[in-house]
């Protein structure tokens, strides 16, 4: 019988597990913050932060919102994440991608102090994560290793095939599963536009992580009998229903449910789990620039 992974309950049990975290720091008079910049007018990214605000003040982290119009001059990005990066009483900085054409993305990644940096994308802190000593673990990929170890899943030994080569999820990715560290020891192969038979890829591994950004790109053909499937692909389709369109992942999953021994679903599978850890790294970042001692779940 196939288990179907529960992001949801997992997340939840994430947030609940930085209770302790958090009254550790309030004991030491310190109140994790986490600031927020918006720089479009994109629902889905407004819709977003939103949640992720929410999520802070539920576990009891300040929240600092900052919108810019989409057609505010770059440099005046810039400057706010310059004086984020000097305000003591913000310990993250998430600045909320896509951003307008004009604004360089990755000049804004560097821009961000490193030790403020969640979502652990400065180039500083991907080295540290490539060299085994991550400061901060990204979000998505760090909340899929919660889910696997939640499910109980080995990843010791295990051939692993991530589908995806992003900077967000699927370099970092594999890149934690070969980490010599718990959670790791996989042996990885990592698939993409350009990769040949991906079917023939996808059906030696005992765990196939989705992050291609592909509607239902896999499907349980592509899968072997007893296979772990992490879907972190959420892709908004038509359909015939009010609102004219459905959210489908890169895993079409009811094939793929007939294969798998476990399997993640689309939503409330990976999702829920990327804003946990964003909650976890700005605790992690609120405690190590205040040098308190806590416990991370």
């Amino acid at each position: 019988m196939t288990t179907i992974i529960d992001g949801n309950a997992v997340a939840e049990e994430i947030r609940d597990g930085l209770a302790d975290a958090i009254d550790a720091l309030d004991e030491a008079g310190v109140k994790p913050g986490l600031a927020t910049v918006l720089m479009s007018d994109d629902p889905a990214s407004e819709t977003y932060v939103s949640m992720k605000q929410r999520d802070c003040e539920e576990v009891g982290i300040e929240a600092f919102d900052y919108g810019l119009d989409p057609e505010t001059p770059a440099d005046e990005l810039y400057s706010l994440v310059d004086d984020l990066n000097d305000d003591d009483e913000v310990h993250g900085i998430l600045v909320q991608m896509p951003v307008p054409d004009h604004v360089d993305d990755r000049t804004v990644l560097r821009r961000i102090d490193p030790a403020k940096d969640v979502d652990g994308f400065h180039p500083e802190n991907v080295g540290r994560l490539v060299a085994g000593d991550a400061r901060f673990k990204p979000c998505t990929p760090h909340g899929v290793q919660k889910l696997l170890a939640a499910a109980d899943v080995e990843t010791e030994g295990a051939d692993v095939v991530v589908v995806g080569r992003s900077d967000i999820v699927g370099k970092p990715m594999a890149n934690l599963l070969i980490q010599k560290a718990e959670g790791g020891n996989a042996t990885v192969t990592v698939c993409h536009s350009r990769t040949d038979d991906l079917a023939a890829k996808t059906r030696e591994a005992d765990i196939v992580v989705a992050a291609a950004g592909v509607p239902e790109l896999v499907t349980g053909d592509m899968l072997s009998e007893g296979v772990v499937v992490i879907d972190v692909g959420v892709n908004r389709v038509d359909a015939d229903n009010e609102k004219g369109y459905e959210l489908v992942g890169d895993v079409e999953f009811d094939s793929a449910k007939e294969k798998a021994s476990a399997i993640t679903p689309v939503p409330g599978g990976v999702g829920p789990m990327t804003r946990a850890m964003l909650l976890w790294n700005t605790v992690k970042a609120a405690a190590e620039a205040e040098d308190v001692d806590v416990d991370l779940p």
